[in-house]
């Protein structure tokens, strides 16, 4: 969620420049923003999925077969993405600090403790699957880490997710793992609609109500899941991966050829047993290792497109809505909460996964645009303003000169 200050607005045509590398960064990120959204429009298209079941109300072939999809090819992996760009963009500021002659433990605090109150307001507010918090205090993890070399925070990201992983799976294997009473889960999928669809006091309710359920899922999968993404971040920063993405073409290659197969074979399993809705844990614990790579695969293959004509300027449409990360990952969770909860129309419950899917990309397409509009007069997007404006306590310049 992290940004940088140098403009993508006007990249050049050509590839290779300082500005053509960050434009691809800033496209993985919004390529990353994208399926993020694509994955949270579920949970708040309908409630059933936070109790573990698929709301009975969708259940034809086609319902079944985008909520497949959307496992297969999205969940467990994007927030990957997202953590991996988090660890990467904390090299850029450790290099904006350094030539400011700033202290970069004081700027990063003051940044942590700004997404913490900004997370805290979104999980009550309109979206308790809010990632900020956590991102928050594993930035702790991360600033205290910030010093180890490229290959210790590869090894520790590797033992961090295996040991995850060990966890899950023997936790499960010993009957530890959530079970669901599907007659309680129907009960309860009934009871979070109606208080999501009520009013703004009720959607708040609901959402304090969950929060320890949402805590412990992330303090024991999503949260070392994300700290492990963000010391492989943190490697690829130092080794300037992203910003020489053409001197590791074969590494890039060799991450397809063993990312795609493994990756997807993992998530297909995981898709198959239910995905983030039925929560099978030794589906979930052969996720948490095959999702990286899968995620990987993702990257390096952007990398590679982005370095075509054509995916110059797909690029060149991402990496607004990239730029403005945390602008518009908030946007989308007030978006939806006026669509699906009882801040707005309330249609919780009413539409079906085809068309939430489809109203995501609706969604997306738009804040691309906008982005582009925004950051034609604008040097950040506006919550990004605010961020920048707590990590390097002053005012930053709000328009473009000429």
């Amino acid at each position: 969620m992290t940004n940088h200050s140098v403009s993508s607005a006007a990249a050049p045509a050509r590839p290779g420049t300082a500005a053509r590398r960050i434009l691809d960064v800033d496209a993985l990120r919004g390529f990353a923003l994208f399926g993020i959204l694509v994955v949270n429009i579920a949970f708040f298209a309908t409630a059933y999925p936070w109790h573990g079941v698929d709301d009975p109300a969708f259940s034809s072939g086609v319902d079944d077969a985008v909520r497949w999809f959307v496992a297969l090819a999205f969940e467990m992996k994007f927030y990957l993405l997202f953590s991996f760009l988090f660890g990467y963009s904390f090299t850029l500021q450790m290099d904006s600090a350094a030539r400011a002659g700033a202290s970069f433990r004081a700027r990063m605090l003051r940044r942590l403790a700004t997404l913490f109150v900004l997370g805290a307001a979104h999980a009550v507010l309109f979206f308790h699957g809010d990632i900020l918090t956590t991102y928050a205090v594993l930035g702790l993890v991360l600033l205290a880490m910030r010093r180890v070399g490229p290959r210790t925070a590869m090894i520790t990201a590797v033992v961090l997710t295996v040991v995850v992983a060990a966890f899950i799976a023997l936790a499960s294997l010993g009957g530890l793992g959530p079970s669901t009473d599907t007659a309680a889960a129907l009960a309860g999928g009934q009871r979070s609609t109606a208080a999501l669809e009520g009013s703004p006091a009720t959607v708040i309710a609901e959402h304090l109500r969950s929060m320890p359920q949402m805590l412990s899922a992330l303090a024991s999968v999503q949260a070392p899941a994300a700290l492990a993404a963000f010391l492989v971040g943190l490697a690829a920063g130092k080794r300037r991966v992203l910003a020489e993405a053409h001197r590791h073409r074969r590494a890039l290659r060799t991450v397809q050829l063993v990312g795609y197969p493994v990756g997807l074979a993992g998530a297909a399993v995981f898709a198959s047993t239910g995905g983030t809705t039925g929560l099978n844990m030794v589906a979930v614990a052969l996720t948490v290792v095959t999702g990286p790579l899968l995620a990987a695969a993702y990257v390096a293959t952007l990398l590679r497109f982005f370095g075509t004509p054509t995916g110059h300027r797909v690029a060149g449409a991402l990496a607004p809505a990239g730029r403005m990360a945390l602008t518009n990952y908030l946007a989308q969770s007030v978006v939806c909460a006026v669509i699906f909860t009882g801040w707005g129309f309330g249609l919780i419950g009413d539409v079906s996964p085809p068309a939430a899917v489809g109203i995501a990309v609706a969604v997306f397409a738009a804040q691309a645009v906008f982005s582009a509009r925004w950051l034609a007069g604008h040097r950040y997007g506006p919550v990004e303003w605010v961020l920048r404006a707590a990590t390097n306590a002053r005012r930053p310049q709000w328009r473009r000169t000429a």
